[in-house]
């Protein structure tokens, strides 16, 4: 083995290294930006669309008492 072929390996080995760090990287950022913005699908289960049609929660009734006018009366038709 002689010098040329010794810094060959030795380059090949650090790029190699480098290119596997890099593709980690991009493998994590992948993994993050999917677990923030995919949300489970769910098909054919008891809740899979009983969130269209119930409310988040009620309201109290301070809070009522802070709805204007116009609004309540549109509630009550």
């Amino acid at each position: 083995m002689d010098i040329d072929n010794a810094a060959q390996i030795l380059a090949g080995s650090i790029l190699t290294g480098l290119a596997l760090v890099v593709a980690i990287i991009t493998i994590v950022v992948i993994n993050n930006i999917l677990h923030k913005y995919w949300k489970p699908i769910r098909m054919f289960t008891d809740d899979s669309f009983s969130h269209y049609n119930t409310p988040k929660r009620f309201m109290n009734p301070d809070e009522m008492e802070k709805v204007p006018p116009k609004l309540d009366e549109t509630i009550k038709k």
